[in-house]
This record gives structure tokens, sequence and C-alpha cells, in this order.
């Protein structure tokens, strides 16, 4: 325990993008004590072997599993209406009663403490039981287990705390995680909720405002990040630190709850917290640790949404199918149509891929084999954005049917099939848990690790000569051995072989893991320092590597498959659809990180900021004449805040004068990830 400190007087000026970097950097894992398969795929590697391992088979586990789904699958069928919660814009408490009820508070949680000990993949098929009737009420248990209390807790929290907490937790006592603040989404450093410590050392004063905390408003039990005093001695931003909070304390406040476009029954809120006293006893895994204690936990926590779009997808398979055979347009039916078959083709194949990463990455976490993190992020990125265009292909299917609500196809005797409403739900995992943007980032400053190990130095603007110069040589002599080898290597036949129809998809994923190295690295070697800057570079870089691992997933998974029903060919055809359609996609992206719009579309974004199109947004009644001034702008003109920061231009140049030096996207506001359970 520290020392006593004095009380913050004043929230910390916005932090510079330095700052940033610094606060980010230090939250990563830095050490791969375990082996990667996505990591190695981005290097030139197809370490097939890491995704073929299963978790490990417990008769007890898979007893307690079958018996708890049977249960679950009934409740949520019979007590779960997604359409009402829709309607309400609330969860009843009776349905948090009854899962409770069944132990689906305590999925995760060890049996000692009272919970069921299920593993990922039974977790995860609970996930999209639920989630099939009810996007919010599915929320409820991945935002309480996934991200919430539970999850850190069994990983960072003492014997004593686990004791006093997780049988609750296992009942049913809601939890929920406290990151996100208004100035602060996928940039922690701005966070200003503050802990100090009191005078006599035996608790902390807890002050600050938390948003979009999931769960918060019906919470009993929270996990709430605050700044702690720096040490003595120690320089820059105060660390971040984590604590457990109960609602019922003095001092904790439901300021605001709100309402979103989707996930109507969800409880999300403003938080706030006036000088509550917080036990000394319940800060988790000691001071400064709380930014990498919600990232770590995220490793695991976002395979929820993967299953949850798992879900939807297999929802619009069901009614697409139906639809599509049925509805009869131009004599015969519109599933027979080129146009809606090539649109049913892709939804099926896409979808067969989204079940494998979750299957995969399931198994992945189950085993413990492997260091996740890197495929958690690319199965949360990948999965939601295919969900969202799955989700408005069967709304586009259904017609104007799609677009109609539920009550009302009901209430005129149609199917009521709740595409509307499943489009809306989708929407939010874009954005929360990490948005696709940030997603992409955070896996491009991961797959460069090693690179920047090797040569970080020389990207580095505070590095001193003497270790640029040394990170020059180390560069040298590691890619002197390491790019030859990235052309070597075997990608033809007889290579897996095992995989049958699927081999030459395998052996194509082989060679291009190996090209992906290269344009990996020619793109450091071409934009040097400034790659930070080329977003849209590294994105299609990531989307490459991506693509390359759910294929990888789809091969193994229908393999799999076929030993388990070896009558049964579909999955390789499946697998075998989306392998083709997915080479298509990584060719086009190879091609656009060479030939692209990118500079040309940043100058015309400078220029809009700048007020120069002004005069194109001239016609409709604009926004400001109806709502007023952004309040941020009105809060400025008051005097009551700081103006619009207009510093450095980040503007891209388009790589003519290449650096020698290769570099990286380095940590901070453009290659770190949102741990916020909220939506930013």
């Amino acid at each position: 325990m520290s020392k006593p400190h004095a009380r913050a007087t004043s929230s910390p000026a916005p932090a510079t993008e330095l700052e940033s970097r610094e606060v980010a950097e230090a939250a990563r894992e830095e050490d791969w004590n375990q082996r990667s398969f996505a990591k190695r795929l981005f290097n030139g590697g197809l370490p097939l072997d890491i995704l073929e391992v299963r978790g490990k088979d417990d008769p007890e586990e898979r007893e307690r599993a079958d018996a708890f789904l049977a249960g679950l699958r009934d409740f949520a069928r019979d007590h779960i209406d997604g359409d009402a919660i829709d309607r309400d814009g609330w969860v009843p408490d009776e349905v948090l009663e009854g899962l409770a009820r069944l132990g689906a508070f305590g999925m995760k949680i060890p049996l000692e403490y009272g919970g069921l000990q299920l593993s990922q993949r039974s977790y995860n098929r609970a996930l999209e039981i639920v989630a099939s009737q009810c996007g919010s009420t599915g929320a409820f248990l991945s935002a309480h287990q996934s991200i919430g209390v539970p999850g850190p807790l069994m990983m960072f929290g003492t014997r004593e705390q686990k004791q006093r907490y997780l049988p609750r937790l296992a009942k049913g006592a809601l939890s929920a995680f406290a990151l996100t603040e208004p100035e602060v989404g996928s940039d922690p450093a701005n966070m200003s909720t503050t802990a100090e410590l009191s005078e006599d050392g035996t608790h902390w004063i807890l002050n600050g405002e938390k948003l979009w905390c999931t769960n918060g408003p019906r919470a009993e039990i929270i996990m709430v990040m605050a700044r702690t005093p720096a040490r003595e001695g120690v320089r820059g931003r105060r660390p971040i630190s984590t604590f457990i909070v109960e609602t019922e304390w003095e001092g904790v406040e439901v300021k605001h709850t709100c309402d979103f476009m989707g996930l109507k029954g969800l409880s999300n809120g403003v938080l706030t917290f006036r000088d509550v006293k917080v036990p000394v006893d319940n800060l988790v895994w000691g001071e400064g640790r709380g930014l990498k204690l919600a990232l770590m936990t995220l490793n695991v926590g976002r395979l929820a949404l993967p299953a949850f779009c798992s879900s939807a997808a297999k929802l619009s398979m069901e009614m697409c199918r139906e639809w599509a055979g049925q509805r009869v347009q131009w004599g015969q039916p519109i599933g027979k149509h080129d146009a809606i078959a090539q649109m049913l083709g892709r939804m099926a194949a896409d979808t067969f891929a989204m079940e494998s990463v979750v299957e995969i990455t399931s198994n992945m976490a189950d085993s413990k084999a492997a260091d996740i993190r890197l495929e958690a992020a690319i199965a949360k990125m990948w999965n939601t954005e295919v969900a969202w265009r799955i989700g408005n292909d069967a709304l586009q299917i259904r017609g104007g049917r799609g677009y109609e609500t539920h009550d009302s196809l009901k209430a005129r005797g149609e199917d009521a099939w709740p595409v509307e409403r499943m489009i809306r739900d989708l929407r939010i995992n874009l954005i929360f848990e990490g948005s696709s943007e940030i997603m992409r980032l955070f896996i491009a400053r991961e797959a460069v690790d090693d690179h920047l190990k090797v040569a970080g130095a020389l990207a580095d603007p505070r590095a001193s000569l003497g270790a640029k110069v040394g990170g020059a040589l180390r560069a040298a002599v590691f890619y002197a051995g390491w790019f030859p080898t990235r052309f070597a290597g075997w990608g033809r036949w007889p290579r897996y072989s095992e995989y049958g129809a699927l081999a030459g998809h395998l052996r194509w994923i082989d060679r291009t893991s190996r090209k992906l190295a290269r344009n990996n690295f020619y793109q450091m070697v071409r934009f040097g320092p400034k790659l930070e800057k080329r977003q849209a570079i590294l994105g299609r870089v990531v989307d490459v590597g991506a693509e390359l691992f759910v294929m990888s997933c789809a091969c193994v998974y229908a393999r799999r498959r076929l030993r388990e029903h070896p009558t049964d060919r579909t999955p390789i055809e499946l697998a075998d659809l989306f392998c083709r359609q997915a080479k298509r996609r990584i060719t086009d992206a190879f091609g656009r990180l060479y030939r692209n719009d990118d500079v040309a579309a940043y100058g015309v974004a400078e220029k809009m900021l700048d007020g120069d199109y002004v005069w194109l947004e001239e016609g409709p009644v604009s926004l400001e004449e109806v709502y007023g001034p952004p309040v941020k702008r009105r809060r400025a003109d008051e005097g009551n805040g700081a103006g619009p920061n207009r510093g450095a231009s980040a503007r891209p140049s388009d790589g003519s004068r290449a650096s020698s030096a290769p570099s990286a996207p380095r940590s901070g506001t453009r290659s770190s990830e949102t741990a916020g359970a909220g939506a930013d």
C-alpha cells in the first residue's frame, strides 16, 4: 500500500499524442509467452496445429453444460420476448431472476464459488441461445461475465475478494464495468475519475463520472477504473487502477439512463461517484495496473460478440431460406433469380465461416495453449462486420417486410420475423468493445511486435542518436536473415493433402501469408515513421490477415465436421465457396496497398473540417438552427471550455519519399484499443 497522497484539485489537461501513446503502450501485454496463430500468420507462417487443438474433454463439464443449455433453451423460448422488450425498453425483472435461478449469471464462475464453471465453447452456445431471442438480454449476460466483475476478478482478484464477491455474482448479483468517460473512448489517457487514499490509509475516496456503463443502472457491483496518485519521483500522467465498487454505497448515483437505436432493453447509463469510500481491500491487482487489467480481460471477453453475431447470421439464413423459397415473382421463387441467389450463397458461406471462427477461437481459449489476443480481436472485428452485412442482405431479401416492424407484420397476419429489430441490434457491435477502426490499429500494432522489438528505436522520436544507431545495426542483421525466408517455403502439392478438396486453399494461404509478411515490411520501408498515420494502409494489411485467418478456421472446422459426419460433405462445400470469395477480397486489398485514393481523400477531409465545403451543406434546415450550437462549442463560447484542438497536421504522404528505416504503428491514439464496456 502506498502512502497517503494529496488530493488532486483540478482535472488534468487533455493528453498529448505522446502521452496517449505512453499510456496505451504501458498497458500492453509485452510478452508472448505462448504461440499465436495470427501473429505467425502475419509474419509468414501457417501453424495449423494451433487451430487444430481441441479443448480438454471434461465429461462432467459436458454433462453440466448439456443440462444447463437444455433448460436455457426452454426458458428463452417460453419467457424471453425480444419484441416486447424492444417495445418496452426494459428486460423484466422476472427474466433476469429466471436466468439467475438457472445459473446463467455464473456460467464461467468456478464450482467452488457457486458457478457452473462452463467452458468458453459452452458459454458461447448459451449466449447464442439467449441472443437469438433478445439481444438486450444477451448483453446483460455478456456484460456481466465477459467484461463485468467476474472475468477480471477470476483473473486478478485475491482469494479473499473472490470468496466475498463471486458467490454473489453467481447467484445473480448483476455486475458492470466502468471505464468510458465523456472524454475517454479509445484514448484512456484522458481519464479524469480519481481515487485518493484517505489520510488514515483505510479506504480510497472515489470521484468522477462514467459514461455508457452497460448494466450500470441495475448493477450491484461494478469494476471502476480511476486515476491514482503517481508515486513520489515518478513523472507523467497519474496511473490507472481498478476498484470493486458496490452501488449501494453512499455517493454512487445513476445520473442518466441512455436510450439507443437498438438493444432497446439494454440497461446502460451515466454513473457518478462523489466521495465514495472504497475499502483498500477492494483495489484489484495493485495500483497502476487498471488499464492492463481491462485489456487482458478483453482478450477472452470479446469472444462473446462473435457468438452473438453467429446467432444473428443463422437466424438470417433461416428467414431467407423460407422466404426466398416461397415468395414467387416473375414465375419462380425469388431465390431462383440470380441476383438473390448470389446473396444467399454468400450468406451461407459467410455464416459457416462465422461459426468456424467461434468454434476455433473457443477451443483455443479452452485449451489455454495459445495466446489469443490477436485471434479474439480478429474474431470480434470480422464477425461483427460480416453479421451486419448479412443482416442487411436479409432485410433486402425480405424487402418491405424486412423494413416493417414485428408488431405491424403480426397485426396484419404476416410472418412476424424481427429483421428490422435485428438490424438495429446488430449495428452497435461494430462500435463497442473496440470499434472496427480501433481493432484494426490494435491488430496492426500487435502483428508487427517482432519488428518493433528489433527496430522500434528508429521510429521513436525520443530515442537518442546512440539508440537509433544500435537499432539500425540490429535491423540490418535481422532483416538480412529474415527477409529471404519470406520467399522460401513449400506451398504446393502435396502439402496439406490431408485436407482433401480444401488442400489447394491452404496451400494458397501458406504462400499468401509470406506475401503478407513481405508487404508488411514493404510498407514499413516505404513510409517509415509516417506509417502510423496511414491508417487506410494498415487497415488493408489487417484485412488480408483477417481473411487468411478466417479461411484457415473454415478449412480446419470443415475437416473436423467431416470427420465427425463422414457422409455429410456440405461443410466442405461451404468452406470452399467462402475461400474462393475471400481470395478475391484479399487480392483486391493487396492491389489497393499501392493503387488507392487515400491522399486525395484525406485532403478533402481536411478541407471539409476547415469549412471549405460549407456551401455544400446549404438547402436543408441546419442542425444548428434546430438544436443550437454543439455542446462543446457552446461551452467554449461561454468561456467554460477549451476551443478546438488545431494541432499539427497528420496528413499522409504518398510514400514517394520512402524511409530507409523500417517502422511500424506505435501505441497510442492510433494503435491502441478501447477497453470500455460502453459504445465508444
